[in-house]
């Protein structure tokens, strides 16, 4: 048996704004894009990895209210967890999404546990690092 990763769900204020940051600045490519009772999923993913994509949702979309309220106020806190995406360069990477606009939360660094990583923030406040594994 193999199990492996579809997709993930990364929740966004507003899916319209999130699209330069993932698809521009990321170099990511929309697969798919679908609207349903007032809200849109967009799904962005790469040919680098056949098969693997990430969803853009707002907290609502496909949740009751109440539910979508409880999202939105920790999407609003800056609390909803880290999306780790990896490169082959992350000095590149983070040229390229620092050249965006995208908000820097740290340039490129060696850790003590690995890799060498940088941070930033999507428009809606996630935070997102570029990962390279040690050569």
């Amino acid at each position: 048996m193999t199990i492996s990763l579809q997709y993930t769900h990364i929740t966004v204020n507003d899916v319209d704004a999130a699209v330069p940051f993932y698809r521009d600045a990321l170099g990511l490519e929309v697969l798919q894009d679908v609207s349903s009772g007032g809200h849109r999923w967009l799904t962005l993913g790469t040919d680098a990895q056949p098969g693997l994509g990430i969803v853009l949702s707002d907290p609502h979309a496909g949740r009751s209210e109440a539910d979508g309220d409880a999202l939105q106020e920790l999407l609003t806190k800056g609390v909803l967890p880290n999306i780790v995406f990896s490169s082959d360069d992350v000095d590149a990477a983070f040229e390229r999404v620092a050249a965006s606009g995208a908000e820097v939360l740290q340039e490129p660094a060696d850790q003590g546990w690995g890799p060498r990583d940088c941070a930033f923030r999507d428009p809606s406040g996630n935070t997102v690092r570029i990962a390279q594994s040690p050569q």
